[in-house]
């Protein structure tokens, strides 16, 4: 019957649909707020708010009592006393329960010890799974890696104290080896047996604690451990944690084999595990407004409920279709199932609040994809956060559920009115429900981004749609591995391969976004610049609306738009003039650390350095139009020169890598044949008196000397001293990039026989950032014309040095610097020289 009637079949029944509920609403916001403020109060603070709270909504109510036979004038005003008394015992409540959860983070030994910065033995039970830290370029190496651990004390023990029962939650920090280089996810770091512990296990540590770098935290205190072994296990963990750890454990193994993104993406679309991630891809995920798509969300539980229900608002109809139907299930055996599943998706994806956040998401979801009633969703939506908020009050401060709340409640209100006005100016139905939900849930989640990144995608609604295609047959097919992987591991893998592909085609999207040099702006951060892109997004929207109607100027606009994202270096070039005509070599900004282009023909440079972050250097080529590398030139192996390495590789064609013979730091150095092993891109070592030539440009390798390490003489201080320092000539130019040469390396470059070629170059790469470790003889000889150096703004290493500027100044050099004067570009010919910056 309801197929015959016209309707689009999904669509909500006229009779279903009217005003909006809010009345939950309001209790719910006040909940919200109540927790985030008083999650630090007194405790006498809390007790009077919730007595005053109460006192107020038992009046209230004995007054609507009174009253409540008095017709129905009183009865509205009886409604309006209802909702002002739930508000309040909302805030009592929640209150009382932010006030008790406060209260564990500041009662027992735990946090004054911490303020101590006392070494403990304590015992702790895992509450959620381990994960790696990023790496972090800090200076000239990168940070080792860290495996953190969110726990409870149960016991503790201190010096001169006794062994004291407590409850309180901390955070457990193990650094895991010296290999903190980009990509090592899964080499040292990656296999420490410290990843391995499933929640629930208890494990007996010393530790020095500390206090939590930010307060209001979920953790009284921060436990630093220092025996980088493996973890003293004293309790196993439960038997649903164990069958969880098995089922994740085989998901792991069953995409084993598949390609690097999809190994690494698949276990995060389907169970949150995102260990196997590399810095690049999560950097790219986050750069498109993609990330959500790493960690559990309800979402994932969603897509599972919809192949066992069916499409939207059918559940009840009898054209329902779905999984469910089809075996003959009875809705009532239906709701059962969707329960069982909801269940083991909280099991496997990890009981913590995030999880539970996406259930009462996915929840909601589920009441739309039965009832199609959309009136009833909002009251379910405010139910949800009002109920996570009393369990937890800790998430009244997390931008994770403010983030999710917002794209929820964009979906049930904005999303339905955005998609019928597209659907009247001739969109196609399932099109423009895409674009209204993609774009609503962007429009109300970007100011809360903004205020984390302090930067706004371009790319974020084209990303998701095109991503949203990939994500349900991903998902489903890795949830489908993961039920097989325990008794079919063969099957498992063939699901697995079957959901790489989908995985691998989100995986490129979001790095194909990130890769745009347009896709994102710089926007202020904090809540002024939240509230600045918000004022945006309405004019924006409002906007939006007129040009619906002109579908020319729609595409007049879109087109502009496309052209700013994209950036093609012509035309970039013919509207801002950069790169400039003729440009012989470009000192990218890339903060500090180094990286240099030598222009090499059209479209083609030699790279001496790759900066400390791949994001940086990428852009900085991509705005030269650089796709085909000759070889890549590594001064040496320090994070500052060769962290960004992935960033000049993606997307382009790379001859090879050269680098210097010293191989220190050893980290540095596995990362680089990591890398190039990846790519197949081969590696050669630089010696004094090679010399090469490609296109216009043309080099001299003028140190380190050939041999092994040995022949450098004295053992080298560091890997400074063995930087490969060149000497360029392009267009009657001469160039003399040193690297972070230092000055027992910059005399005996004086002694070496390319000394005759030093004096009076054209321009000078100061060497290591222009600190005050510099040669005098050495700047006198070279006397460059021009000295450009390569640091970052506000360094804590007083780079360059204004006794370095002084002296290079004497010389009769003009000193430019990147951390003031941007990207600067290096032209002219026949010693004639001329800077322009971007």
């Amino acid at each position: 019957m309801h197929a015959a009637s016209g309707k689009r079949l999904g669509a909500a029944h006229p009779r279903q649909e009217g005003p909006a509920d809010l009345r939950l609403v309001p209790p719910a916001l006040a909940a919200w707020a109540t927790a985030a403020l008083t999650l630090d109060a007194p405790p006498g603070v809390v007790t009077g708010l919730a007595v005053v709270c109460l006192g107020v909504a038992a009046v209230l109510m004995a007054v609507r009592r009174r009253g409540a036979g008095d017709g129905p004038g009183v009865r509205r005003k009886g409604w309006t006393r209802a909702t002002v008394a739930a508000v309040l015992l909302s805030t009592a409540t929640a209150a009382v329960s932010a006030g008790l959860h406060g209260a564990d983070l500041r009662q027992g030994p735990v946090p004054e010890l911490a303020r101590r910065y006392a070494t403990v033995t304590a015992d702790v039970e895992v509450t959620a799974d381990p994960r790696l830290t990023r790496p972090r370029v800090t200076g000239d190496r990168a940070a080792p890696q860290s495996v953190v651990v969110e726990a409870q004390v149960r016991a503790v023990e201190w010096a001169g104290g006794q062994r004291v029962a407590v409850r309180t939650p901390v955070l457990v920090i193990v650094t895991v080896g010296r290999d903190g280089s980009p990509g090592a996810a899964e080499g040292a770091a990656g296999r420490s047996p410290w990843l391995g512990l499933l929640p629930s296990t208890r494990l007996r540590v010393t530790g020095r604690l500390a206090p939590p770098a930010v307060g209001g935290d979920r953790i009284a205190a921060v436990v630093r451990v220092r025996d980088r072994a493996a973890p003293r296990i004293v309790g196993k963990p439960s038997a649903a944690q164990r069958f969880a750890g098995r089922l994740r454990a085989g998901l792991r193994e069953a995409t084993d084999g598949l390609p690097g993104d999809a190994r690494a993406l698949l276990p995060g679309l389907v169970v949150g595990d995102t260990a196997r991630i590399t810095p690049e891809l999560d950097e790219a995920f986050k750069e498109t407004d993609l990330a959500h798509v790493l960690a559990v969300s309800g979402s994932n539980l969603t897509i599972i409920l919809a192949l066992l229900l069916g499409p939207p608002g059918l559940a009840q109809r009898v054209e329902r279709r779905g999984v469910a139907p089809r075996l003959g299930l009875t809705l009532r055996t239906t709701a059962v199932l969707g329960g069982v599943l909801t269940l083991g998706f909280v099991l496997v994806c990890r009981p913590d609040p995030s999880v539970l956040r996406a259930a009462a998401c996915g929840g909601v979801a589920l009441l739309a994809l039965a009832t199609g009633r959309r009136r009833s969703l909002l009251p379910a939506l405010a139910t949800a956060v009002l109920l996570l908020v009393l369990y937890d009050p800790f998430l009244a401060r997390s931008y994770g559920f403010l983030l999710s709340v917002l794209a929820t409640g964009a979906l049930l209100t904005l999303a339905p009115r955005w998609s019928a006005a597209l659907r009247r100016r001739r969109v196609p139905a399932r099109l423009a429900e895409a674009l209204a939900a993609a774009g609503a849930a962007q429009a109300v989640c970007a100011p809360v981004v903004a205020v984390l990144s302090a930067r706004v995608s371009l790319v974020a609604v084209p990303c998701n749609l095109l991503a949203e295609l990939a994500v349900a047959p991903a998902t489903v097919f890795g949830f489908a591995a993961l039920a097989c992987a325990p008794v079919m591991m063969p099957v498992a893998k063939a699901l697995a391969w079957c959901a790489s592909w989908p995985a691998g085609w989100v995986a490129a999207i979001a790095r194909a976004g990130a890769g745009l040099p347009g896709g994102g702006v710089d926007w202020p951060g904090g809540w002024w610049g939240a509230l600045l892109l918000g004022c945006v997004t309405v004019a924006v929207v409002l906007v939006g609306r007129r040009l619906l109607g002109h579908p020319w100027l729609c595409g007049a606009c879109g087109l502009l738009l496309l052209l700013a994202v994209v950036q093609p270096p012509p035309l970039t070039r013919v509207i801002t003039g950069w790169p400039p005509p003729g440009w012989r070599m470009v000192m990218c900004d890339v903060g500090q650390g180094d990286a240099a282009v030598l222009a090499a023909g059209a479209g083609t440079g030699v790279v001496v350095d790759a900066g400390p972050e791949p994001r940086l250097v990428d852009r900085c080529l991509h705005r030269l139009g650089i796709t085909r590398i000759p070889l890549v030139v590594l001064t040496h192996f320090h994070a500052d020169h060769v962290a960004g390495l992935p960033g000049v590789l993606h997307g382009r064609q790379v001859g090879a890598i050269e680098t210097t013979g010293f191989e220190e730091p050893p980290d540095q150095v596995a990362f680089v044949r990591r890398e190039a092993a990846r790519r197949n891109i081969p590696l050669t070592r630089a010696a004094a008196g090679e010399r090469q030539r490609v296109g216009g440009v043309d080099w001299q390798v003028l140190w380190p000397p050939g041999g092994p390490a040995a022949a450098f003489g004295p053992a080298p201080d560091g890997p400074n001293d063995a930087s490969v320092t060149l000497l360029v000539r392009s267009r009657g130019l001469r160039m003399l990039l040193l690297g972070d040469l230092e000055p027992p390396a910059q005399r005996a470059l004086l002694r070496s026989p390319a000394a005759a070629l030093l004096a009076g170059v054209d321009v000078l790469k100061v060497a290591h950032h222009g600190s005050a470790y510099q040669d005098p003889g050495l700047i006198r000889v070279v006397a460059p014309r021009l000295a450009l150096v390569s640091v970052g703004a506000d360094n804590p290493y007083g780079h360059p040095a204004p006794g370095t500027v002084a002296a290079l100044r004497a010389a009769g050099a003009v000193v430019l610097r990147t951390d003031r004067d941007g990207t600067l570009a290096v032209t002219g010919a026949d010693g004639r020289v001329r800077v322009a910056a971007d």
